[in-house]
C-alpha cells in the first residue's frame, strides 16, 4: 500500500512557511496549492475559489486540508469545510495562530488600534497595502486609513533583518509605534504536525526560526 497523498490549499500568504515545514519534515506526501493572499481584501470571494479547487482536486488525492483560518468570511469557510468533510486551520486568521490564541486576545485588549504584519506581509508591503489603498499615489488618504490605529506589530515568524528593517520602515510610513514580537510558525507549526505527523498538543514543537 502507497503513502497517501494530501493536498493543502492554502492561502499564499502562507506558500513559504507550509513549503519550509514540508521540507523540515519529510511530508513527502504533501503538496500545495495556494489561492492569492490579495483576496484578504475581497474575502467574499475566498469560499467560491477553496471551493473550486477541492472539487477539481477531490478525486486526485486521498485526502485534502485547507491552510486557511475564518480569514473574514463570516463562516463560508467553515460551511463548505463541513459540506466537504475536509479540515481547516484552527483560528480567525493568520495573526491569531502565529501569535496564539491568548497571545493575540491580549494585544487586541492591551491597543485595539494595532495593525499587523507578518513576514509575508513585510515582503510585499508595497504591493499589498502601499499600492492596493492607494497611499503610495494619495499619501493624503493614510489618515482616513490608519487615523485609528496606534502602533504596528510585526509578528515574525524569522529572524530576517532585512524583515525587521522592513517592518520598522513601514511603521514609520504609516506613523505608528513599531513593537516586534517573534513568534515563530506558532499553531501553524503545531496545527500540521499534528495532522500529518500525529503530533499531540505539545509534543516536539519546534517553533522554527529560518
Amino acid at each position: 500500500m502507497g503513502t497517501q497523498r494530501t493536498l493543502v490549499i492554502a492561502c499564499g500568504a502562507l506558500a513559504r512557511e507550509i513549503n519550509q515545514l514540508k521540507k523540515t519534515n519529510g511530508w513527502e506526501h504533501l503538496e500545495l496549492t495556494c489561492i492569492d493572499a490579495a483576496l484578504h481584501f475581497y474575502p467574499e470571494k475566498i469560499p467560491a475559489q477553496l471551493r473550486a479547487r477541492i472539487r477539481e482536486n477531490r478525486d486526485k488525492y486521498d485526502d485534502i486540508y485547507i491552510a486557511y483560518a475564518e480569514c473574514g468570511t463570516r463562516g463560508e469557510i467553515d460551511k463548505i469545510i463541513a459540506e466537504e468533510g475536509i479540515e481547516r486551520l484552527p483560528g480567525a486568521h493568520c495573526y491569531q495562530f502565529f501569535a496564539g490564541e491568548a497571545s493575540f486576545a491580549q494585544m487586541c485588549d492591551d491597543e485595539p488600534g494595532t495593525f499587523y504584519l507578518t513576514d509575508f506581509l513585510v515582503r510585499h508591503f508595497d504591493r499589498l497595502v502601499m499600492r492596493s489603498l492607494g497611499l503610495d499615489r494619495h499619501p493624503e488618504l493614510r489618515d482616513m486609513y490608519f487615523g485609528n490605529y496606534k502602533r504596528l506589530i510585526y509578528l515574525a515568524q524569522t529572524t530576517d533583518e532585512a524583515l525587521v528593517q522592513g517592518a520598522k520602515e513601514a511603521a514609520k510610513t504609516l506613523g505608528l509605534a513599531y513593537e516586534h514580537v517573534h513568534t515563530g510558525y506558532g499553531e501553524l507549526e503545531s496545527s500540521l504536525r499534528r495532522k500529518f505527523d500525529g503530533l499531540k498538543d505539545g509534543e516536539k514543537d519546534s517553533h522554527l526560526l529560518a
